[in-house]
């Protein structure tokens, strides 16, 4: 693992949001496993609590459209009606995937604290459309830690666009997830080929006490 510098190095947590990690948002109406989805959160606490001992930058993300859905393109629009779960219907945590409704917003064990930016981002890379990378830029940060959901979606399109951008990245295999394990398996293993063509992956046991040596 590489060497951790606190002050340039950001926690990032990838949409842990009630719609994908709580009954009855998005990825529930759409029939995924959120338990499945929901496992990584006991190490993402452990995560969160390190970081903030350290004085890391923590940011969170959270996938959702305006309101008008003017900014939701049509292939995903067709493609979330075909899942059974309709961007903007209606459902018990309000409308699916629609910024300021309850299940847009973050899981109660994960709640920013103030000062801690959250990207609000229309697709599934942190960086596109949103000002991820001014953010970090102005923080000096150079490496991140990425976590959250789901591996082969959201957490690898931003960890593919980050490594694009000059970032050392490090993905936490047990602090993040998907629906479908073998997808989250082949994710991970994607990762390291080419003597880690898109960073290092390591547990969440290893990080933290790598994150001890270096306080």
């Amino acid at each position: 693992m590489l060497p951790l510098l606190p002050l340039r190095t950001a926690l990032l947590l990838i949409d842990m949001q009630r719609d994908f990690c709580a009954p009855g948002g998005y990825a529930d109406q759409a029939g995924l496993d959120i338990q499945c989805l929901r496992a990584p959160i006991p190490a993402q606490q452990r995560l969160l609590a390190a970081a903030r001992a350290a004085g890391m930058l923590v940011v969170h993300t959270r996938e959702g459209h305006r309101t008008d859905l003017s900014d939701l393109p049509d292939w995903k629009r067709i493609r979330a009606e075909r899942s059974g779960a309709p961007i903007g219907a209606s459902g018990p945590l309000g409308r699916l995937l629609v910024r300021g409704e309850y299940g847009h917003d973050l899981i109660d064990e994960l709640q920013p604290q103030a000062g801690e930016p959250v990207i609000d981002k229309p697709g599934y890379c942190a960086f596109a459309a949103t000002d991820l990378e001014l953010i970090l830029r102005s923080r000096g940060i150079d490496t991140l830690i990425i976590t959250g959901v789901t591996t082969e979606v959201c957490v690898s399109s931003t960890l593919r666009s980050a490594i694009d951008r000059g970032f050392n990245c490090l993905t936490v295999s047990d602090a993040c997830a998907s629906a479908h394990p073998e997808l989250h398996a082949a994710a991970l293993a994607m990762i390291s080929v080419e003597g880690g063509i898109f960073g290092e992956v390591c547990d969440s046991a290893a990080l933290l006490s790598a994150l001890r040596e270096a306080a």
